[in-house]
């Protein structure tokens, strides 16, 4: 375990002080913070979830997750008066971040130094793009996320840790970051936007025909074998939880080697926050088979888990892409996030769009490294997402994808 030098450290007209256990804040004053009225609402910075996490064994120090949450406050406030937060976590290793740095960290190991311990400003395990830097509504926002971030680099310095990583941030506080002094990087997720389609027939009229006929034969080949969906949200039951508990352990043992979420997380979740919730599940013979995890933003569905304990082709695509479109048109939601990687989504409508993250490294040696690869990498990214968009879009008329300025 891992104690803060100094807190609460000092700042400006400020005190930010430094949380091992987000339950130590009420979940109110993280939320004024995290879920503004203002901002779009976002169900991984709930206090909910991030709480779920932490009292489920998922995040903590055994895992690797050390929680480090920064909380700011006028000098004579308290935790209950935050101005701001930063759901922070020291990290033991680079595993379940979606933002590659293993090869920094080898690097630099080889060079003598030590990555690790490091920061990360994040949602474990949560490949979404989500705000970093949260301001509740009526302060000085620019001022406000300068502190907040100021307090995570001071943070840093007084643990001596190698670096601190803002993973899948707006591109407004990446830019912010980056004018602060911190390293930018891009990356590409796909991701699906509703063009406001009535029905998933009127989004498949905007494709070209033959990603138009190959949805429609893969949709009716993943239910071939007699498989029913269902959508549960808002009353999910243990046994529904240990189903889909056994198709994610499955897949995660397959993918990782040990899966990141425990049991008690998916209880915690469906007892606090049910209705941000979608489990798509599928049912075969009077068995669930499979199913899929998704949580409901203001705005956005985010998919993020699948499992499964039968192989039926293109059920996958079904109850991750095709299902959480149906429900996103339904409940008139602008987009669907379908989580990290996946090229293959393209051709079912998902597009291509830049991700964001920001890089503070106290070495010199390696951030002068790390600076001239990433002004390469950022200029791979954005030419190979102008080339996908311009020539394997599944539409038939080229949708646009917005692109960070020079």
């Amino acid at each position: 375990m891992v104690s803060p030098s100094a807190s609460p450290a000092s700042l400006p007209e400020r005190a930010a002080r430094i949380l091992q256990d987000i339950d130590a804040i009420d979940p109110a004053a993280w939320n004024r913070c995290a879920n503004p009225a203002s901002a779009e609402y976002n169900p991984f910075l709930d206090h909910r979830f991030l709480s779920a996490l932490e009292q489920s064994g998922s995040v903590s120090t055994d895992t690797g997750w050390q929680p480090f949450h920064v909380v700011l406050s006028e000098p004579d406030g308290g935790l209950d008066d935050a101005i701001g937060v930063v759901p922070m976590y020291l990290k033991a290793h680079s595993q379940g971040e979606y933002v590659f740095d293993s090869g920094w960290a080898q690097a630099f190991y080889q060079a003598g130094g030590r990555y690790y311990p490091k920061l990360q400003v994040s949602v474990p395990f949560t490949p979404a793009t989500g705000r970093r830097l949260l301001v509740a509504d009526g302060e000085d926002t620019d001022e406000v996320e300068n502190m907040l971030l100021g307090a995570t680099v001071q943070v840093a310095k007084q643990l001596e840790v190698s670096s601190v990583h803002l993973t899948f941030m707006p591109e407004a506080q990446w830019r912010r970051a980056g004018e602060l002094g911190c390293l930018q990087r891009i990356d590409t997720q796909f991701h699906w936007q509703n063009d406001g389609y009535a029905t998933f027939d009127e989004f498949t009229a905007a494709l070209s025909s033959k990603k138009r006929k190959n949805i429609r034969r893969e949709r009716r080949d993943a239910l071939a074998n007699g498989i029913e969906i269902e959508w549960l949200t808002g009353d999910i039951t243990e046994a529904q939880w240990d189903a889909f508990y056994a198709f994610y352990v499955d897949t995660g043992s397959r993918k990782w080697g040990t899966p990141y979420l425990t049991r008690e997380f998916f209880s915690r979740i469906g007892q606090t926050m049910a209705d941000q919730v979608l489990l798509i599940m599928c049912r075969r013979a009077g068995r669930y088979i499979a199913g899929a995890i998704n949580f409901i933003g203001e705005d956005t569905l985010y998919g993020r888990n699948w499992g499964c304990v039968e192989d039926h082709r293109f059920l996958h695509f079904e109850a991750c892409y095709y299902q959480a479109i149906d429900f996103a048109i339904e409940r008139g939601l602008k987009r669907v996030e379908a989580g990290a990687q996946g090229g293959h989504k393209l051709a079912r409508g998902y597009m291509p769009q830049p991700t964001y993250s920001a890089h503070w490294i106290r070495d010199s040696r390696l951030r002068d490294a790390v600076h001239r690869y990433l002004k390469d990498e950022r200029r791979y990214v954005e030419e190979d997402i102008a080339y996908v968009e311009r020539r394997h879009s599944p539409f038939r008329v080229a949708i646009t994808v917005p692109q960070p300025d020079p």
